[in-house]
């Protein structure tokens, strides 16, 4: 008779420790658990020979070897809480179990799950949980994990996946496009936003099934003959990709008739000073204003975009109007790429009734960069020393800055502390001045409204901003959420917008490290969970070439090269594709959607560019294509030209707002 006792040490001093598993807690592990008890019956014999055995629901247990390598690779140790994906025959699990203080393991077929759990329980192996369900969803309520191992192959590491895992935490998961070309991959969280990965060469595992891994109908037509022809991530986007004409070219605009019954369609920009981008925009919003869009809704000043909708609608200027966007950044509308834009919209609505008039509106709290710029001049006034770190940490106020000592500084200033309450007078003071003076002009309902939600709104906003962080950032962007519902609704129900911001807010929070780091939502996220399907979210981004932007907060304007993309970004990986201009929706090619689930680098450039601290003040980790319905890139990119004194612009008539 097979003596498995002996069996089983066999196993662990032929198979595991002289391949080179050297782990003592790992091989004590393996000659304590019987693995004869997780294989289907008649196969007891075949327990400890280095071979994958088949399993109910045609999964199979893997290899002893295997499980012993991928435990090895996750560094478990004693008191780590470990999640596995993929309990199967329960063996991994039972393993790390001798090991670790907790195991929680997920099977998504209901009848393995619960033939795992009667054999924990026949073994007296109390301290593993098991649940049925989708594992590329993880476990939420039981992270972070400090080790996380997949038992089948994905098309890459699921987002959710690494963000449950502590920093420090390891996650090991074959990936790969076809089952015979997978890679077993080692992905470790050094910082809160950050990983690093290793590949320990090829394996083969069953697939992944999930919202974050294969389909659930095995159907990977699309993406098998993708893999067959274009292996590399970037042949796969550059196969995917629908290359864009000239933005005068009507083509252009009608490449984008696919978003055109949504409600509301976001459009971003990965810079506020990047001609393309504007013009992109503007050739888009022509097209959308034809199937019907109404609103255009901009990151600017609810007051500053008035002045543009009067002229855009021929409405009458009040006798004490002053022209908009005079303050820092005075480039991000006062150029000449809007002008144009706005010239073209005037035509448009110049025969239409009002009612059918596209407008143009200001999403953006209450008079940011004037209330910044009296912050600055009050304390240039009576502390210059926290002047200069008021202007250095306004510079950071963005959603991907990952120097914290900026805040910490500034916050413990005791010149912000004695200035607070005179700072904020003097907010509330120029707020009422400007109110007052609207009131006389004679603003419509919808301005009275509006102005009449910011005074309520203003002073915390005031208080959160003068401090900075997250507050600041989700109730200027809840605020801009919540003006673009008011213009739905106050042009009526079949009203459709058009909204022009960043990537940080038009991308979904949820899948950058603004939601998963610093709990920050942004106008994407909410108009997602409001308008669901009927909202379109389209990110822009480029390689290289030149933008207009500021060293500092109320610096002055300078064109600035954009240094060449990071080589494990999501803009290098479409700069390699060798396409210069495109459109990609990821509707349209699952296998690539799946792909560009992984989290990557994406790269943000505000009014703020600082090239040599670009790592840490311009990049964050994203999931492309869960925050972005579709991407528009150019390779190539060049500054805005803006419009002022030493930049007279031509063409532009006297009556134009930013000329008056």
């Amino acid at each position: 008779m097979l003596d498995l006792s002996r069996e089983r040490n066999r196993m662990v001093d032929v198979h595991i420790s002289r391949r080179g598993i050297h782990d003592r807690e790992i091989l004590q592990a393996m000659r304590e658990v019987p693995r004869e008890a997780f294989v289907d019956p008649g196969f007891e014999e075949f327990a400890y020979e280095d071979g994958p055995l088949p399993i109910a629901d045609g999964q199979t247990i893997s290899q002893p070897y295997i499980v012993a390598l991928m435990i090895e690779m996750a560094e478990v140790r004693p008191g780590d809480h470990v999640l596995e994906v993929g309990t199967g025959s329960g063996y991994a699990a039972a393993v790390m179990s001798r090991i670790v203080e907790h195991v929680y393991t997920i099977e998504r077929h209901p009848g393995l799950a619960e033939t795992a759990r009667r054999r924990f329980d026949k073994l007296g192996y109390r301290n593993i949980e098991v649940r049925t369900g989708d594992g590329t969803k993880g476990w939420p309520e039981a992270a972070p994990f400090d080790a996380i191992i997949v038992a089948a192959g994905g098309p890459g590491a699921p987002a959710a996946l690494q963000e449950q895992l502590d920093v420090g935490g390891r996650l090991v998961i074959p990936i790969g496009d076809e089952q015979d070309e997978q890679r077993l991959l080692k992905v470790v969280r050094t910082g809160a936003a950050t990983y690093t990965e290793e590949d320990f060469g090829g394996v083969r595992f069953v697939p992944l099934i999930g919202e974050q891994g294969w389909p659930e109908n095995g159907d990977r037509t699309v993406t098998d003959r993708l893999t067959r022809t274009a292996r590399r991530l970037p042949d796969m986007i550059a196969a995917a990709a629908e290359p864009l004409p000239d933005f005068d070219d009507p083509a252009f605009g009608e490449l984008f008739d696919r978003f055109a019954d949504r409600r509301v369609v976001l459009l971003g920009e990965a810079s506020h000073g990047t001609s393309e981008f504007y013009r992109a925009r503007a050739a888009i919003t022509r097209r959308l204003v034809e199937h019907g869009f109404t609103i255009v809704a901009v990151e600017a000043d609810w007051p500053d975009a008035a002045a543009i909708d009067r002229y855009v609608r021929h409405r009458l200027s009040p006798a004490s109007f002053d022209p908009p966007f005079q303050r820092f950044p005075t480039w991000m509308w006062r150029n000449t790429d809007v002008a144009a834009f706005v010239d073209w919209l005037r035509r448009h609505n110049e025969k239409l009734e009002p009612f059918r008039q596209t407008g143009f509106y200001g999403l953006d709290i209450y008079n940011m960069s004037g209330s910044i710029a009296a912050v600055l001049q009050y304390l240039d006034r009576v502390d210059p020393q926290a002047a200069a770190i008021a202007r250095e940490r306004y510079g950071c106020l963005t959603p991907w800055q990952n120097e914290p000592s900026t805040y910490g500084r500034a916050a413990l200033t005791d010149g912000y502390k004695d200035c607070e309450k005179a700072v904020l007078q003097q907010c509330r003071d120029m707020l009422a001045r400007q109110l007052e003076r609207a009131g006389q002009d004679g603003a419509d309902l919808l301005d009275a409204t509006q102005n009449a939600r910011l005074v309520a709104s203003a002073e915390r906003y005031y208080r959160t901003m003068y401090y900075g962080g997250s507050q600041s950032w989700n109730l200027r962007d809840t605020h801009m959420f919540e003006t673009l519902e008011h213009l739905l609704e106050a042009r009526g129900q079949n009203a459709k917008a058009v909204v022009w911001a960043h990537n940080s807010h038009i991308g979904d929070a949820r899948y950058t490290e603004m939601g998963t780091v610093r709990d920050e939502v942004n106008v994407g996220q909410l108009c997602r969970e409001r308008f669901g399907d009927e909202a379109a979210l389209i990110g822009f981004g480029t390689h290289s070439g030149t933008v207009a932007a500021a060293s500092d907060w109320d610096g002055k304007m300078e064109v600035k090269s954009i240094r060449p993309s990071r080589g494990d970004s999501y803009e290098r990986l479409c700069h390699d594709c060798g396409i210069a201009r495109f459109l990609l929706d990821f509707s349209r090619d699952e296998g690539l959607r799946r792909r560009l689930l992984e989290r990557r680098l994406e790269r943000f450039i505000g009014v703020i560019y600082r090239p040599e601290t670009e790592l840490h003040s311009h990049y964050a980790d994203v999931s492309l294509a869960q925050q972005f319905d579709a991407f528009v890139w150019f390779d190539e990119t060049t500054a805005v030209t803006p419009i002022g004194p030493e930049h007279a612009a031509t063409g532009v008539p006297d009556t134009y707002p930013f000329g008056l």
